[in-house]
């Protein structure tokens, strides 16, 4: 999976938790969800099950605790498609 198709499926499993429009717009590697996005930690763990639910993954509790950048969220979802 390239960068850019990566990067658009986070965009789409952010967009419900994210009142800022103009933040998801510019939603890039260095966007951070609690900062940029404005995005609670409950939502956080929403995101986390819908991550895993779309890309059939296992987030462990070390990983979804440094999950609160789109570049984390990306290294983290291709380590465990890598190990599949």
């Amino acid at each position: 999976m390239n960068k850019e198709t990566l990067i658009a499926a986070i965009k789409d499993i952010v967009k419900p938790y994210t009142k800022d429009e103009e933040a998801l717009n510019n939603l890039s590697e260095n966007t951070d969800f609690v900062t940029d996005l404005k995005i609670n930690s409950a939502n956080l763990v929403d995101i986390i099950l819908d991550v895993e639910e779309k890309f059939n993954i296992v987030i462990d509790n070390d990983s979804m605790e440094r999950m609160l950048t789109v570049k984390a969220a990306m290294e983290i979802i291709e380590t465990k498609l890598a190990g599949q």
